[in-house]
This record gives structure tokens, C-alpha cells and sequence, in this order.
């Protein structure tokens, strides 16, 4: 959407797309004390926390707000991984370009060795460790999830030498269930599972997101309403409901989004219901 059609809604941003700023984003109860936690624990003492839930429920949201929440910490190093599905070599390959190391993908054991130098020597200067962030992690290999647990215990399981935050939908948990990979499952020491949203919860981040994107009355409050009663209890679906709504609305210069907007774009309720169902 251009300049042009946000001026006409006195808005500073789209509020319905995936990429608004990070300080703009919902923020529940619920994911306000894991972000909590993890900066006031897990950083310190390193392990693994697992993010989990279905499409569209706000697991990459979180992540979003971790690193904008803890990237201002001084000497907090953090890396994102953006191909979780790739094999062991590529998994060396990005942990290197991540930590500024250059890593041999074939000699496997000194990349082991210099990552963990590095993390060691960050780790006693800081007091704090490394964080990676790993969405999609469902995608990983069971070989890959390993190496990462191995790379990140040192002095017999006694030191833990980086903090990982994984997130994915319930496949991960599957595959965390496998034998080989229950000595991982057994280290993960926060979890924060994204359940499907009430009501009250999608209504508050509407409110939210078109407030802090400048205009308040952007949606009449009985518009509102109805999107969270058709959004499923899902995040994802209320976002893109809405930003076509404003599309709309834009391409006819109306003043302000109402119901009969929602008809004329979704019909009626009855049977956006039946068609979502």
C-alpha cells in the first residue's frame, strides 16, 4: 500500500501485513513472561526453550519480539537461522557465517571445535551466551538437531555454552518424541505452546495494531467484532481478513471500514462461517 493510500487513513503503516515494525506487534500475557524469562534466565545460564502451536497463532511473532527485546543488551550476540531444513555440511556452513568463523563443512570436527571456542570465549567476557533463534524447526534433521545439542554441551552436560530458541507447529513435538532425539527433548527448559486465540484476545490485537499504526477508528467497533468472530481464533486469518478489507476500502476511498464493507468483500457472516468451517 503507498504513501498515498496510508495518508488517506492517517496511518504510518499497513497494520495488517506480516512485516510491521516489531514494536508495533500484539504482545499477550502469555508471550510477555516467556520473552521475560528468556532475557532474565535463559540468556544467563544457556539451554534450549521450544516455541510451539498451529499455523498462524504467533510462534515467529515471538521470535520477532525476542530479538527486538534483546538486541539492545550490551555484548548479546544473536543469530537466526534461515534454512533449517538443510543437512549437517549446510548447517555448518550458515553456524559459521552466523558467528563469523570460517568453517570447513567437510572437516566437521574443527568447526565443532571453533564454535564453541568462540562461545566459550564470548560466554566468559559477557557472562551472557550466544542466542540462536531456529524458526521452522520442525523442517530440521534429526541428525542436525543433535550436532546442535552436542555443540552447545561442554565440561559433561555441565556448562551449557549457547541459548537456542526453537519454534514450529506440532510436528515438532513429534519428532522430538523419537528415541534419538528424547536427550534433546529432556533439555528443553521453557516451552510456551500458541494456542488458538479467544475472542477477547484477537479484539485486543486489532485494537492494538491499527492504534499503533495511527488510527484508532480505522474499523467501526461492530466491524471488529465480526472479524474476531470469524478469524477462526487465528491470528494469521484476522490479519489477512482485515488488510483485505483495507485494500478495498482504499480502491474506493471510503472513510472509514464498516460491515457493509465486510459483506460486499466476504458476504455474509453465515456464510463466511460455513466457508471457513
Amino acid at each position: 500500500m503507498n504513501k498515498k493510500l496510508l495518508a488517506l487513513y492517517g496511518l504510518k503503516w499497513n497494520p495488517f501485513i506480516p512485516d510491521v515494525p516489531s514494536e508495533a506487534l500484539y504482545i499477550s500475557p502469555q508471550m510477555e513472561g516467556f520473552c521475560w524469562r528468556i532475557e532474565h534466565s535463559l540468556i544467563r545460564e544457556g539451554g534450549f526453550a521450544l516455541i510451539t502451536g498451529d499455523p498462524g497463532t504467533g510462534k515467529s511473532a515471538v521470535l520477532r519480539l525476542l530479538e527486538a527485546r534483546l538486541s539492545p543488551i550490551r555484548d548479546v550476540t544473536i543469530g537466526a537461522i534461515t534454512h533449517p531444513s538443510g543437512k549437517l555440511a549446510d548447517f555448518y556452513r550458515e553456524m559459521g557465517d552466523l558467528f563469523g568463523i570460517a568453517l570447513k563443512p567437510h572437516n566437521r570436527w574443527g568447526g565443532f571445535k571453533a564454535l564453541r571456542e568462540r562461545w566459550q570465549t564470548h560466554m566468559e567476557s559477557t557472562l551472557l551466551r550466544p542466542i540462536l533463534l531456529i524458526d521452522e524447526a520442525q523442517e530440521m534433521h534429526p541428525a542436525v538437531l543433535n550436532e546442535l545439542r552436542l555443540l552447545c554441551s561442554a565440561q559433561f552436560d555441565s556448562k551449557i555454552l549457547l541459548t537456542v530458541v526453537f519454534a514450529g507447529d506440532k510436528r515438532l513435538i513429534t519428532k522430538l518424541c523419537h528415541d534419538d532425539l528424547l536427550p534433546l527433548s529432556s533439555r528443553i527448559r521453557m516451552r510456551l505452546s500458541m494456542e488458538y486465540a479467544e475472542r477477547d484476545d484477537l479484539m485486543a490485537c486489532l485494537k492494538h495494531l491499527i492504534t499503533r499504526a495511527g488510527n484508532a477508528g480505522l474499523m467501526t467497533q461492530e466491524l471488529m467484532q465480526t472479524l474476531c468472530d470469524h478469524a477462526l481464533g487465528n491470528y494469521r486469518v484476522l490479519t489477512t481478513m482485515s488488510a483485505q478489507l483495507l485494500t478495498v476500502a482504499a480502491q474506493q476511498e471510503l472513510n472509514q471500514l464498516d460491515e457493509k464493507l465486510y459483506l460486499q468483500v466476504f458476504g455474509s457472516p453465515a456464510q463466511t462461517s460455513r466457508k471457513s468451517a
